[in-house]
C-alpha cells in the first residue's frame, strides 16, 4: 500500500469527510427515548447507504429494539477479517438548557487557544470514532482501488441503553460475526498528544444484600439493646469485606489474579501520573485501596470490592429513633485476570452467610456477572497497531487497561472466540454524555490518519 498517498488523500479531503459525519450527527438518535425510534432507524440506514458505495454488501438488522448495521466486504486473499465495531445511538441531551447551541446542529468551535473542535451530541461518543474508522477505508479505497483486507462492519443503535437486544443477534448470528480480530473505536488517547491501546478491561459481578432481623421496625428506646439491628450487622460484614491493607478477605479471592509484566509496569510509571494528578480533581489527596500498589496498578490490574449504596432505617428528613426490619446494600467486585465470576460470587455469598446471626436472614439479590479481558502483550495486532500509532503521533503508544467494562468486548472474547484491539482518540475534556459534546479535529483527522496506518500495517 502507498501509505504517503493515502494520507494525502485523508488531508485533501477532510472537509467532505465532516460533512459526512455532519450528517449523520444531523440525525437524533437517542436509543433510550421511543420518541427517537424512527431517528434511530434513519441513521442504522445512513450507515447502509454510506457503506454501500465503498462495495460493502450492507444491510439493516431487526432486532427486538433499534436494528444493528451488518456489512460484509472482501479484500485481499489471505488477509485476516476484521470485524470492526461501533454505536451509531447518543445519550439524551437533556438539560437542553445548557447546550450553546441546538445539539443536532453539528458546528466546528475555535478555541481561545486557536484549536479546533467538533460540537455536537454523538461528536466523540460514538459518530466521530466511529466514522474515522469509515473514511480511513474509504481512503484507501480510492487510492488503491480495494479494501485493504476483509471487513465485517457491526454497528449497533442501543450501546448508550446497555445492548438489550444485541445477546439475542449475538446468538442468530455469530456465523456472520466471526472473523480473525475486532476492532473497537469507542475509547480514548493518554492526553491530546499521546496515543493509546486499551489491553485489558475489568470484569464484574453486582450484588444486592438484604439483611433482616425483627418483623417490623422497633421503638429503639423499647428494644434498645435487645433487639438485632440490621443496620449493625450489615456494617460489621461489609467492614469485615476489607483487612487494614486495603485487600479483599474473601477466601480464595485473589484465585486468577495475574500480576502485571515489569514491560507493563515500566510503560504505566512512563506516564508520570501521580496521586495529586489523580485525585486531586474530584477532591481527595490521599490514596486508598491495596498498600503498596500504585494509582495505575489499581485502576488497571487489580480487582476491587466496592460497597456502592446502604440504606435501612429511616433515613428522610428530620430523626426518627428506630430499629429497622432491615438493612440493604450494593456489593460490586470489579475483577481481573482469570478470576471466576461465579465462584466468586458464591464465595462472596458463603462469606456473607457465615456472618448472619441465627435469628436474622439475609436474601441476595443478583445483578451482572461477567470475567474480565486482556490481550497478550504479545498479540501481533496489538504490537503492529502500538507501531502505526506511535508513526502518526510521534510518540510511544500508552498501553492501558481500563478500569471498567465493554460488555461487547467480553462476548467478543466468549461467544466469538476473538480477541479486540481498541483504539480511540476521546479525551478526557470531551464532556460525553454531557452537554457541549465535542471532538476535537485533531482527533477525527489525524483519527482517520490512524486507522490508515493500523490497516496498512496488517
Amino acid at each position: 500500500m502507498n501509505v504517503d498517498s493515502i494520507l494525502a488523500h485523508v488531508d485533501a479531503n477532510l472537509d467532505e469527510s465532516l460533512e459526512r459525519l455532519f450528517a449523520l450527527l444531523r440525525i437524533p438518535s437517542i436509543s433510550t427515548d421511543p420518541a427517537y425510534t424512527a431517528d434511530c432507524r434513519r441513521a442504522a440506514d445512513w450507515l447502509v447507504d454510506d457503506l454501500a458505495t465503498l462495495g460493502f454488501a450492507a444491510e439493516t438488522r431487526d432486532t427486538e429494539g433499534h436494528p444493528v448495521v451488518l456489512a460484509k466486504a472482501d479484500g485481499p486473499a489471505g488477509k485476516p477479517r476484521i470485524l470492526l465495531y461501533g454505536h451509531y445511538d447518543v445519550q439524551p441531551v437533556d438539560p437542553l438548557d445548557l447546550w450553546q447551541e441546538d445539539p443536532f446542529a453539528p458546528r466546528i468551535v475555535t478555541r481561545p487557544d486557536g484549536g479546533k473542535m467538533i460540537v455536537a451530541r454523538g461528536a466523540c461518543d460514538d459518530k466521530g470514532q466511529l466514522m474515522s474508522m469509515v473514511e480511513a477505508l474509504r481512503a484507501i479505497k480510492a487510492v488503491e482501488g480495494e479494501l485493504p483486507v476483509p471487513v465485517t462492519v457491526l454497528f449497533e443503535g442501543e450501546e448508550e441503553s446497555g445492548s438489550p437486544s444485541l445477546p439475542a443477534f449475538f446468538a442468530k448470528s455469530s456465523a456472520e460475526l466471526r472473523a480473525d480480530a475486532a476492532f473497537v473505536c469507542d475509547t480514548g488517547m493518554w492526553d491530546p498528544t499521546t496515543p493509546a491501546i486499551a489491553m485489558s478491561l475489568r470484569g464484574l459481578v453486582a450484588h444486592d444484600i438484604i439483611v433482616r432481623a425483627a418483623n417490623r421496625d422497633l421503638h429503639s428506646g423499647q428494644f434498645g439493646g435487645p433487639a438485632r439491628n440490621p443496620n449493625h450487622v450489615l456494617a460489621k460484614i461489609l467492614a469485615d469485606l476489607h483487612d487494614e491493607d486495603g485487600s479483599v478477605t474473601i477466601p480464595g479471592f485473589y484465585e486468577g489474579v495475574t500480576e502485571p509484566s515489569n514491560a507493563q509496569k515500566a510503560n504505566w510509571d512512563s506516564l508520570g501520573l501521580t496521586a495529586a494528578d489523580f485525585l486531586g480533581p474530584i477532591g481527595l489527596s490521599e490514596p486508598a485501596g491495596e498498600t503498596g500498589r500504585t494509582i495505575l496498578e489499581q485502576v488497571w490490574s487489580r480487582p476491587t470490592c466496592e460497597v456502592n449504596g446502604m440504606s435501612g432505617g429511616y433515613t428522610g428528613a428530620g430523626f426518627k429513633t428506630v430499629i429497622p426490619g432491615e438493612a440493604r446494600a450494593k456489593v460490586s467486585f470489579r475483577l481481573v485476570g482469570d478470576q471466576d465470576a461465579m465462584k466468586l460470587r458464591a464465595a462472596f455469598k458463603e462469606f456473607v452467610e457465615a456472618r448472619i446471626p441465627s435469628d436474622c436472614s439475609v436474601e441476595f439479590i443478583d445483578h451482572g456477572a461477567g470475567p474480565a479481558f486482556r490481550v497478550s502483550e504479545t498479540w501481533s495486532m496489538l504490537q503492529k497497531g502500538a507501531a502505526a500509532l506511535e508513526e502518526e503521533w510521534g510518540k510511544p503508544t500508552a498501553m492501558v487497561g481500563m478500569g471498567g467494562s465493554i460488555p461487547i468486548v467480553h462476548s467478543f472474547k466468549h461467544e466469538l472466540g476473538m480477541d479486540t484491539l481498541m483504539i480511540g482518540f476521546a479525551l478526557e475534556d470531551d464532556n460525553v454524555h454531557s452537554p457541549n459534546e465535542k471532538y476535537d479535529l485533531t482527533s477525527f483527522h489525524k483519527g482517520i490518519r490512524s486507522w490508515v496506518r493500523v490497516f496498512a500495517s496488517l
